[in-house]
């Protein structure tokens, strides 16, 4: 099985520093570009970073983007006490116009992203988070990637080693997994799911938890 070249974003956050643990000690993976608005301060030959402080203002045809085959966006905020404009501005106009980018220099590239569990496709329930995932969902699919996946994760357990973990988050670590396993995975877990669905790919372009845990081992 060759392996493969990843851009990965978010490595500043839980998911994104996760994912990357998992690809730095994947064997299947051979680069990772980690593109963010700051350094992961994480050193390993497979890693290279690229600075970008403003996702929107990145050129739609940025050539060190070139030569990848997939991109794993882990980047993502809380819509915690924020308006849908403000909500939609980070969470689908960054994510579309960085896929845009991506697509341009790697037309057959594959493209992981990472929604959310309860995102609503049909783009028009009441919960506006949700509303606005479900959007981004649709639009990834419609660019024209060789394969464009939705993972929707619920509780994930982070890698051990891990410095982007929120102290609210710690105490659910332990219980969590054990009371409610069938609504619980591990980064490790979404990484590997990720690689394989670049190299193996997978029947439905939307991944609920089951099907992430399917697809890891």
């Amino acid at each position: 099985m060759n392996s493969i070249k990843v851009i990965l974003t978010g490595a500043t956050g839980m998911v994104g520093e996760g994912v990357l643990m998992e690809c730095l000690e994947n064997p299947n993976i051979s680069e990772v570009l980690s593109v963010s608005r700051k350094t992961s301060g994480k050193k390993h030959a497979k890693l290279k970073e690229y600075i970008i402080p403003d996702f929107l203002a990145m050129n739609l045809h940025d050539e060190n983007l070139k030569g990848y085959d997939a991109v794993f966006f882990c980047a993502g905020i809380s819509s915690m006490g924020m308006s849908e404009e403000e909500y939609t501005r980070i969470t689908f106009d960054t994510t579309i116009h960085f896929a845009k980018a991506a697509l341009s220099q790697n037309p057959d590239m594959v493209f992981n992203y990472v929604s959310g569990a309860y995102t609503d496709s049909t783009e028009s329930g009441k919960i506006m988070w949700a509303r606005v995932k479900g959007k981004t969902e649709n639009t990834l699919r419609k660019l024209g990637f060789s394969a464009a996946y939705n993972f929707r994760p619920g509780f994930m357990k982070p890698v051990e080693g891990q410095k982007n973990v929120k102290w609210f988050f710690k105490p659910f670590i332990l219980f969590f997994p054990v009371i409610f396993p069938s609504k619980s995975l591990t980064l490790h877990e979404v990484g590997r799911a990720m690689i394989n669905a670049v190299q193996k790919g997978y029947p439905t372009s939307t991944l609920e938890i089951k099907d992430i845990k399917n697809l890891a081992i």
